[in-house]
């Protein structure tokens, strides 16, 4: 998505022409050069048959667990006498230790894995768009201290960074969703920094600058249109990521507790008991499952929106 709009609109007669009074694109005119980059984006994207599968697993998990309450066969809390059941029966994925209905737990499951992990991404998005953003754009002293202080974040793996988080804040879910966001926003952060830097050597940039536009407004619109197509394509990435990580936290048993049905969690329960392979198995499943179907859909999105967004995920 990042085109020289201003190249661009003067080609098609709608920029200030040489000799004239300078003046620099309307909101009208941006609006409908991205509206026309998201609807060439939505055409290659569905053409993608890897994301059309992706989109159709995760509509299913979402409807899953926004008529989780409805679909459930049992209550996710309930306890039974019946523990250990094996698939089959009236408990389709059998039982767990305390007799709880492995199936109605996974189905309520998508209730806190999926939505925690958004609110993950879109808050740790948020920061490194700013932080990011701030730092290329200024540039100098600024530039330094912000990408060391970014640097003392990414010192550490972020699952190590996480349970040291985790673990010195207490154990819990909304503790482990910080801890995910204080070690999420540093990789953002890079990558952010990295496409406005590759934006303001930019012609169209220059010319919006010379026509007298603020920072401020440059930020927003000659940077803005540009950068949302990467972000939201390495935020897609990212959910999986951050799917993986709440569930390896729940796991050591710093993140969920019980009886949360999260999933993570579940596979923490069921792990220690290799006979009754089912009630980590199918919890495991869930994550894979989940996890594929983003990474499907910000792969398609990576090479139909912004392809050379590859190389900036990789850096």
């Amino acid at each position: 998505m990042s085109v020289p709009l201003l190249s661009r609109l003067s080609r098609e007669g709608r920029a200030p022409a040489v000799g004239s009074e300078p003046t620099l694109p309307s909101a009208e005119d941006l609006r409908a050069h991205l509206d026309k980059q998201v609807r060439i984006a939505g055409r290659g994207f569905w053409k993608q048959p890897l994301a059309v599968a992706g989109v159709i697993i995760l509509g299913l998990w979402l409807v899953a667990g926004v008529f989780a309450p409805w679909i459930a066969p049992y209550d996710p809390l309930a306890q039974d006498a019946a523990r250990f059941l094996p698939p089959g029966g009236d408990h389709l994925m059998g039982t767990d230790s305390l007799g709880r209905d492995v199936l109605s737990r996974i189905i309520h499951g998508v209730r806190i894995t999926v939505p925690y992990a958004v609110i993950i991404v879109a808050v740790s998005t948020a920061i490194a768009l700013v932080v990011g953003s701030i730092a290329a754009y200024a540039g100098g002293w600024v530039d330094e201290v912000l990408m060391r202080i970014t640097d003392i974040f990414l010192a550490l793996p972020s699952i190590v960074l996480a349970m040291i988080v985790a673990a010195a804040i207490g154990p819990g879910l909304e503790n482990a969703v910080i801890a995910i966001i204080i070690v999420a926003w540093p990789p953002m952060t890079r990558i952010v920094r990295s496409l406005v830097l590759s934006i303001r050597s930019r012609d169209y940039v220059t010319a919006s600058r010379l026509l007298g536009a603020s920072s401020s407004r440059t930020l927003v619109v000659d940077f803005g249109p540009n950068l949302i197509g990467s972000v939201v394509v390495v935020a897609m990435i990212e959910i999986s990521q951050r799917i993986l990580l709440l569930a390896a936290l729940s796991f050591l048993g710093l993140g969920a507790q019980e009886p949360t049905p999260e999933w993570g969690r579940m596979v923490s329960d069921g792990a220690a008991i290799l006979d009754r392979w089912w009630v980590a198995t199918f919890p495991g499943l869930a994550i894979l499952t989940v996890v594929l179907a983003f990474n499907l859909i910000g792969d398609t999105l990576r090479d139909t929106v912004d392809p050379q967004v590859s190389k900036q995920v990789k850096e």
